[in-house]
C-alpha cells in the first residue's frame, strides 16, 4: 500500500459546440444580447423616417405639373418651365432683368456642357462616335425598308 496523498480533483470542463460565424465578437460585431433589436436603432431621436431635407423640398416643388394657357390651349408644364416661360415673356416685353437673368443661365448651362464634353477621353469619345455611326446605320437600313 501507498502512501500516497489522492490528487485534488479539477473541475472537469464541458465541451462546447463550436462557435459558429454568425456567434463571433470581434470589431463591428457584438455580442448578440448588446445589438440593437429590430426597429431599434442607435440613434433613436435622429433623422425621422420620411424627412426630407431642402433639396428634395424644393426638387418636389419645381417639378410639380401645372396647367398653364399657351396659345388657347391648357398644356400641364413642371413649375420649373412655367417661371422659366414667364421670364421669357417678361424678357420679350422689354424687361431688362429678366432678359439678363435668362442669357446668365443659358451661359450657365452652356459652360456645364462644354465642360462635360471637355471630360470625355479620346478613347471615350471615340467609342461614342462608333454608337452614334451604328445607330444611324440602322436608322437608314429601317427608313430604307420602308
Amino acid at each position: 500500500m501507498s502512501t500516497r496523498e489522492p490528487r485534488e480533483r479539477l473541475p472537469r470542463r464541458r465541451r462546447t459546440a463550436p462557435k459558429r460565424a454568425d456567434d463571433e465578437v470581434g470589431y463591428g460585431r457584438p455580442p448578440r444580447e448588446h445589438q440593437f433589436k429590430p426597429g431599434k436603432g442607435g440613434n433613436p431621436r435622429g433623422r425621422p423616417k420620411g424627412a426630407k431635407n431642402e433639396v428634395t423640398i424644393l426638387r418636389g416643388l419645381l417639378n410639380r405639373k401645372v396647367d398653364v394657357r399657351q396659345d388657347g390651349r391648357l398644356r400641364k408644364i413642371t413649375v420649373f418651365e412655367a417661371i422659366l416661360l414667364r421670364f421669357t415673356e417678361d424678357a420679350l416685353k422689354g424687361n431688362t432683368k429678366s432678359a439678363a437673368f435668362l442669357f446668365n443661365r443659358y451661359a450657365a448651362t452652356q459652360a456645364e456642357e462644354s465642360a462635360l464634353v471637355d471630360k470625355i477621353s479620346d478613347d471615350d469619345r471615340e467609342i461614342l462616335d462608333a454608337f452614334v455611326r451604328r445607330l444611324e446605320a440602322q436608322h437608314r437600313q429601317r427608313r430604307d425598308r420602308t
